[in-house]
């Protein structure tokens, strides 16, 4: 299994745009083989005391998948490259980490 983390962050403002153009793509990303899990998550209200929040125009991408080539099938299918060209203007910052459980 594969574990992907993504924090994007966008421009001042635009969070909201880009997690709607990311719902809308859910469907489609939940359908593809080897799709485990797939969704955004923003800082919870009233955490723990010692939480570290990612910001208001920060969310995350928190996904698996069933192995490596499904993940590099993700990432060239069209769905995404059309989200991809939604979005580019609106983000500031993309960081993706790719893990394997230990």
């Amino acid at each position: 299994m594969i574990h992907v983390l993504a924090v994007i962050t966008a421009k001042l403002g635009m969070r909201d745009s880009i997690l709607q153009a990311f719902r809308a793509n859910v469907p489609l990303v939940r359908a593809e083989d080897g799709c485990i899990e797939y969704g955004a998550a923003t800082d919870a209200d009233n955490a723990l005391a010692f939480q570290t929040k990612c910001g208001a125009d920060t969310f995350l991408v928190i996904e698996k998948w069933a192995s490596m080539d499904a993940l590099k099938a993700h990432a060239a299918a069209p769905h995404m490259a059309a989200y991809g060209a939604k979005t580019r203007e609106m983000i500031a910052s993309r960081v993706i980490h790719i893990l394997s459980p230990t």
